[in-house]
């Protein structure tokens, strides 16, 4: 049993908050303890562990007595992140509507679609020239003038709230920008902050470091290391040079950052999206990834945020390859005790190799190989989001179906990245490296599945298989384990946005091709007119509301993958109690046949005809083949 569980059983015990407290206090007690210790040596550490000691009780003291009130009642109601009824959104405020307080007037077109989870993108200050989108941080808390104020986002939060919408926020854990207070005083020479980052006074360190450090971004910021005239000093800064890591092997770094968290959520923060977690700790001779020191790092916040603000969860922003996702959810003594959510990458980067492939066999093969999650943690499931699509499939899987890896790879950049003239897809490369031929994929989910070509050719054909491939692919998500997220203005099969490429600031990150502002003419004409966007919008809409009304969508582990005996087709099962839904999906251009004897063995015809909840109709089966149109999509109800 983890923490969360043990700590929901006290919460039924009828105490008042403050002696709740002091129960998760002590039941987390022991396993705080050990991962503080195992970071920072107890011989030289013992002060620093008091320091957090005496911080937790004060974080708790300071938490608002209404989020208090909302953290014994979500604990009372078990874990809400795996309900049924959660559907969310990414986007930019700016690109949304204007800024926090337009973003608040839109929660009635969130209500209609369904959605009632939101991911804002950072809106912390941040350097006015380049800020990676806002992940190089200024601050942890103030927001920066272009989006409001902190009683704009307290205005918002609190609107959220009573309309049943949760939010979620980034924690930029590994970094800071350089113009961080702690960055500046660390410049000016104070040796205190100069130990909060990785700071040495010659290569010499970071030339050994370098030996065995991928680069991130090999294109635009080569190297891991920065060297700051001001300083004489050189700082780590393995993303771009104006983000300084922190340095964890600092216990005061955690004090800090974990006094900052906690005052995130008393913002009204209920999900906090830790970025780049994976890079958390750093060690010569390694890639300073995925490191175990990162993973007690991150399950020694979650235990400490759990005993003052157990209302709020953690999402694992952990973009590695599928066997190491699941390991953000906790192994051994920490499983279930890491992050309770994380990004589900591994499926978005697979089902846009099966559209490309048309073929789902490295699809069921890397699904297969993922070992099971903990029961009481899940994930989030996307097809796009702001970033790019890595292509991080493991090779071994990749080869045992008799492919060439580099060589699959490579027709996946030209299939994406307008490099076939037969291919539908408009896509721009993003970070090629071409001494390695790595490189990931970036676009807009509409036109990375056609629309975009279809519309400029005036191909009606291509249009409808446009469309249908993208409620297909969100369909997917939306009937996965875990929590859909669309990402704003796929709802509306928005194109790649090309004024990025006008701007100086934005030029020379193909990402912001996929970072469009939000359509809303187009949204107005939504009901008036017949369009792939209103087809998309509409589809969508029944989709979550189909979800919402099915307790058989919630995450249990309840998930089952079938092999049809068809490469083009994916097939799984989500069971809950007495009630059954088969999803049934082809990926090739042309209709397919599957053996319906295996779904007979299943039941699904025993009683009559299952119901396709997605055309509304019942599926008829005359023969021993069940024909599956080109990328439709089924979701099958028994009877």
């Amino acid at each position: 049993m983890n923490q969360a569980s043990l700590h929901r059983l006290l919460s039924q015990k009828g105490k008042d908050s403050k002696e709740l407290f002091d129960l998760r206090l002590a039941t987390n007690l022991t396993l705080i303890q050990k991962q503080f210790f195992s970071l920072y040596p107890e011989e030289r550490h013992e002060k620093n562990f008091k320091k957090l000691l005496q911080l937790l009780p004060k974080l708790y003291l300071e938490r608002p007595e209404a989020l208090r009130n909302q953290d014994l009642q979500r604990l009372k109601s078990g874990n809400w992140y795996q309900s049924e009824k959660l559907v969310g959104m990414q986007l930019y405020v700016e690109h949304f509507n204007k800024d926090l307080k337009g973003l608040q007037e839109k929660i009635p077109y969130f209500k209609k679609l369904g959605v009632n989870f939101l991911h804002l993108m950072p809106i912390t200050t941040r350097p006015k020239g380049e800020s990676d989108g806002g992940y190089a941080v200024n601050s942890y808390l103030e927001v920066d003038k272009k989006y409001g104020s902190k009683k704009d986002l307290l205005e918002l939060t609190s609107a959220l709230r009573k309309n049943g919408i949760y939010l979620m926020l980034d924690f930029v854990v590994n970094h800071t920008s350089n113009e961080f207070s702690w960055a500046k005083k660390a410049i000016k020479g104070d040796k205190k902050y100069q130990n909060y980052y990785y700071t040495y006074e010659d290569f010499t360190i970071p030339a050994e470091f370098e030996k065995t450090l991928p680069e991130v971004f090999p294109e635009t910021s080569p190297g891991n290391f920065t060297y700051i005239p001001e300083m004489e000093k050189w700082v780590m800064t393995v993303f771009n040079s104006y983000q300084w890591d922190l340095n964890y092997t600092n216990p005061e770094v955690f004090l800090e950052m974990l006094a900052n968290l906690v005052k995130l959520t008393d913002l009204g923060v209920d999900v906090v999206r830790f970025d780049a977690l994976a890079f958390l700790w750093k060690k010569i001779g390694t890639i300073s990834q995925n490191l175990p020191e990162a993973h007690n790092l991150i399950s020694l916040f979650r235990m400490c945020l759990q005993v003052v603000a157990p209302g709020s969860i953690l999402l694992a922003e952990a973009i590695v390859a599928p066997t190491n996702i699941v390991k953000y959810f906790g192994e051994g003594e920490k499983r279930g005790n890491e992050c309770e959510v994380a990004y589900n990458a591994s499926l978005m980067a697979l089902l846009w190799n099966s559209i490309a492939t048309k073929k789902t066999q490295l699809l069921y093969k890397s699904l297969m190989h993922v070992p099971p999650k903990p029961k009481d943690c899940t994930w989030i499931n996307y097809i796009r989001c702001h970033d790019d699509i890595g292509l991080g499939y493991e090779n071994h899987l990749i080869q045992e179906l008799g492919w060439n890896s580099e060589m699959h790879r490579k027709f996946l950049l030209d299939y994406y990245c307008q490099r076939l003239d037969w291919s539908p897809a408009k896509g721009i490369l993003f970070m090629y490296n071409p001494k390695t031929g790595d490189g990931r994929i970036t676009g807009s989910a509409a036109s990375l599945l056609g629309l975009e070509k279809a519309i400029a050719t005036k191909n009606d054909d291509l249009i409808k298989e446009s469309v249908n491939k993208i409620i297909m692919l969100h369909g997917i998500t939306l009937a996965f384990e875990g929590i859909p997220l669309i990402y704003a203005g796929d709802e509306i099969g928005t194109l790649n946005d090309y004024s990025f490429q006008n701007d100086a600031s934005k030029k020379g990150d193909s990402r912001w091709v996929n970072r469009p502002r939000q359509d809303w003419e187009t949204i107005s004409k939504l009901e008036k007119e017949d369009s792939p966007q209103s087809a998309i919008f509409r589809t969508l809409q029944k989709l979550i509301k189909i979800r919402k009304e099915n307790t058989v969508f919630a995450d249990h582990n309840n998930l089952e993958i079938y092999h049809t005996g068809n490469d083009h087709i994916l097939s799984l099962e989500r069971t809950h109690d007495d009630k059954r839904l088969l999803v049934i999906c082809n990926f090739d251009e042309n209709p397919q046949v599957i053996d319906s004897s295996w779904i007979k063995k299943l039941g699904y015809f025993s009683n009559g005809e299952p119901m396709d909840l997605v055309s509304a109709e019942k599926i008829a089966l005359n023969s021993a083949l069940l024909e599956v149109m080109p990328y439709q999509m089924l979701w099958l109800m028994k009877s």
